[in-house]
């Protein structure tokens, strides 16, 4: 049965319960990790680092021999050898002996500390020290950072430079990570054509696709355009059936509405679909549509723009959140205070409108709020929620916005 005109917060439930998070697995290289999902938890295979080593550039020695060290007492200590990073010293420390080290370096033998370079005076195979040091001064400990055995990185973590770095550290080049869905943009409508097509009269460009797509990249989620030769029911249901098993997720935009065109209540009967609601008590994309076809589901946005934008950000955020694990794609509300007046209430529905927050602060544009226009959205990074029975909002009153 399909619900009608249900709450926003109702439809999210419905998508959620209707939806199997993705669980199939691919191994891929560790430097295409980036925004990547992991499918299993990572444990240290070694110590970091894996042996005892210098932080700074300057002279390992025993800090016994130091002691009594100081201003009116150097002592002078002779150079045996140097020590570079990715290097080792076969020789142990004797009594008031010091080996060259620098930063990353393993520690030499009987050596317990290290004192800066810039720390002592050096005179051809020897340096004179004046101050006295503790033992493990300047000193790393194997293992200091991460040791054998640690939880390095839970599953279902969405990966960024830092986890790239810490599982790098453990000599992991490959890693086990989720698939990503499939994702499908299908736009309904004689009158659109893409947009490297010459224009014919009648005709626009197809805005949506080439929008929702972009926004999908900007999650870091890719999509392939799914074309349709005709605004017909059966034709556009023959599409589906001939795409929904390569996909994990199908978007649609337009045909949703109630004109003679809006076609997609007959598709989804026709192809024997489970239209689980249509309509959702917001304005804009009171339309909005949602499905499943053999398991999969149908997010069907309104054709306008803003609409579409909206809905998607809705909607397909929690959607495509929900068959990924991925927890940072969810939307994002935060509180803010009001910049300018908006003269439009919202008594009879739930409304949302486009606008700026920075810092704390809400601007709304000046121009046009209409669905069908986009050119205002420019310099927006929220839509505003407007709760149903608020009346025209002031400067100064405090509002929620939904993030982009």
């Amino acid at each position: 049965m399909t619900l009608k005109n249900i709450e926003l917060e109702k439809a999210i439930k419905i998508i959620n319960e209707s939806v199997n998070p993705i669980n199939s697995m691919e191994n891929i290289k560790l430097k295409d990790g980036i925004g990547r999902i992991l499918s299993k938890d990572y444990y240290a295979d070694i110590d970091n680092p894996p042996f005892d080593r210098s932080p700074l550039d300057g002279f390992a020695l025993r800090s016994i021999d130091t002691l009594k060290a100081n201003k009116d007492n150097p002592i002078d200590f002779k150079v045996i050898d140097t020590v570079y990073a990715g290097n080792v010293s076969n020789l142990e420390l004797g009594k008031n002996e010091c080996i060259r080290i620098m930063t990353g370096a393993k520690m030499p033998l009987g050596s317990d500390c290290v004192i800066r370079l810039e720390d002592v005076v050096e005179e051809n195979n020897s340096v004179k020290i004046d101050i006295s040091l503790s033992q493990h001064e300047n000193y790393v400990f194997k293992g200091e950072d991460i040791e054998k055995g640690d939880l390095l990185i839970e599953k279902n973590t969405k990966l960024n430079s830092v986890h790239l770095g810490i599982l790098g550290s453990m000599g992991k080049g490959n890693i086990e990570v989720f698939k990503k869905p499939k994702i499908g943009i299908l736009g309904t409508g004689d009158e659109l054509i893409p947009y490297n097509k010459q224009l014919t009269d009648g005709k626009i460009y197809d805005t949506n696709g080439t929008m929702i797509g972009g926004r999908l990249k900007e999650l870091g989620y890719e999509h392939q355009i799914i074309e349709t030769s005709k605004d017909d029911p059966y034709i556009v249901g023959d599409t589906i059936l001939d795409n929904i098993n390569n996909f994990d997720l199908i978007l649609t935009t337009g045909g949703v509405s109630v004109g003679d065109k809006d076609i997609f209540h007959d598709v989804i009967d026709i192809i024997n679909g489970d239209q689980k609601f249509w309509k959702v008590k917001i304005k804009p994309g009171t339309p909005v549509m949602y499905s499943l076809v053999k398991g999969k589901p149908i997010l069907s946005l309104s054709g306008n723009p803003f609409a579409a934008l909206t809905t998607f950000e809705l909607l397909g955020r929690p959607l495509i959140s929900k068959l990924c694990k991925d927890e940072t794609i969810k939307p994002k509300k935060v509180t803010g205070i009001l910049e300018n007046e908006f003269p439009k209430d919202s008594l009879k529905m739930r409304r949302f409108v486009r606008c700026l927050y920075k810092e704390g602060k809400v601007y709304l544009p000046e121009s046009d709020h209409s669905s069908g226009k986009m050119l205002s959205m420019i310099d927006c990074n929220g839509i505003l929620d407007m709760k149903k029975g608020m009346k025209n909002l002031k400067t100064k009153d405090e509002i929620e916005v939904f993030l982009l």
